[in-house]
């Protein structure tokens, strides 16, 4: 029997049954909806973990100053200063294989404004170099550079969300802003970005939506700060080529402690090491939606293999004629398989489907991000189709040992 003809048989067989042929499939569309929509969500996930990790550095190491209420920052400040330019100096003298150290700045705002509108954004203060270091993409314009550094500059580069609260549709560069009582030309515009706050592993990652970015120099000239708190509020650190950044981090990590005199006024971040953390939750995420996904794909291949057992029996006598007219037992196996294989390859269409749509309502109604890609799309077809295959290999087996000469007794 030729594969075409076996197949508009099936085709023929289950529309004859449209209600039991549905219902037979829903185990299988369900089970591949959630393959495909486990997939693109996690799949989804470990992009927007990659682009975090990416705008922190691969090969930085981040120190960042803790938060602490008033009181216990009393105390504390008996011990440490808290992260300082003593901590950079020290961290470029001590620690092997650096390539860079840069310190960051953070200025308390209480007032941001443009002649046109205001807003509430983070400010820093950094290096020229902070921008090497950390994925800034500018949408428009420059960073400032050594000279502005250098001469105490009154610049700034802002986020796209930054720009639009103060500028609206007007073109933000070589416009004026206020940030305090100190007005700072914008001479570069960040690019825009999907989300305003994430977090990695339990570790924010700011979004550069809403920041302004100014010269250290001129943040440390022309700004005031809580003398309570700490001056800077990270260092990030560059590690060289062949440097190991967790070497790197356990290095920095022993000489602040000496230096802070045993105080935990700051953290040490290792963005390798929370991409690590990130894929070892979403490889445990995988597995347990893949079981999921398993038992639902296991309940279809029962349901296909009952209503194959079932059509065993009702077509008992046409198996019968069949035989009795020469179709051998290899026909009459490849028959049932046929059928079977319809109605998995149907339910993983179905399935397809069903997992794009709940994909797309994941993505929109709870922001998650969601990457539905062909070969998900292909290894959930294909694990339904399979699933078919041995689920009907029973019931074919039996139909096709089936005795002629008792088959056309069956009433």
């Amino acid at each position: 029997m030729r594969l075409v003809d076996a197949l508009w048989a099936a085709w023929d067989s289950l529309a004859a049954h449209k209600l039991r042929s549905g219902l037979t499939m829903l185990g299988m569309m369900f089970g591949v909806g959630a393959v495909i929509s486990m997939l693109s969500i996690g799949a989804g996930a470990e992009a927007d973990v990659m682009s975090l990790i990416e705008r922190m550095g691969m090969r930085n190491v981040v120190v960042r100053a803790k938060s602490f209420d008033p009181d216990d920052l009393k105390e504390l400040r008996k011990k440490s200063i808290g992260v300082s330019m003593r901590d950079v100096a020290a961290i470029e003298e001590a620690v092997p294989d650096i390539d860079a150290v840069v310190p960051r700045l953070e200025i308390e705002p209480y007032k941001i404004l443009s002649t046109t509108g205001k807003t509430e954004s983070a400010v820093f203060g950094v290096s020229h170099r902070h921008a090497d270091l950390v994925e800034l993409p500018l949408a428009a314009g420059r960073f400032f550079d050594r000279s502005d550094e250098t001469n105490h500059a009154q610049v700034c580069v802002i986020g796209a969300g930054t720009a639009r609260d103060l500028f609206g549709a007007e073109w933000p560069l070589g416009r004026r802003l206020k940030v305090n009582d100190v007005w700072l030309e914008v001479v570069g515009v960040l690019a825009a970005e999907g989300s305003e706050k994430a977090e990695v592993e339990g570790v924010a990652v700011a979004s550069t939506e809403r920041e302004i970015y100014l010269p250290f120099t001129t943040g440390l000239r022309k700004f005031e700060r809580d003398p309570l708190e700490s001056p800077l509020a990270e260092i990030v650190i560059r590690t060289g080529e062949d440097g190991s950044p967790r070497e790197a981090a356990a290095a920095v990590d022993g000489l602040l402690n000496r230096l802070h005199g045993g105080a935990r006024d700051y953290e040490v971040i290792v963005p390798e090491a929370l991409l690590e953390q990130g894929q070892q939750t979403q490889r445990i995420f995988d597995i347990v939606m893949g079981c999921i996904a398993g038992i639902s794909l296991l309940v279809g291949g029962i349901g296909i293999m009952n209503i194959m057992l079932a059509s065993v029996l009702e077509q008992t006598r046409e198996i019968g004629v069949r035989r009795a007219v020469g179709a051998r037992r290899r026909d009459i196996r490849f028959q049932f398989l046929a059928t079977s294989f319809a109605l998995s390859l149907l339910g993983g269409i179905a399935g397809v489907t069903l997992g794009i749509a709940i994909a797309g309502i994941v993505a929109s109604w709870a922001g998650w991000p969601t990457v539905v890609t062909a070969s998900s799309i292909l290894l959930s077809t294909g694990v339904s189709v399979a699933v078919g295959l041995v689920s009907g290999l029973y019931p074919a087996v039996r139909a096709a040992n089936l005795n002629p000469i008792e088959a056309l007794r069956h009433d």
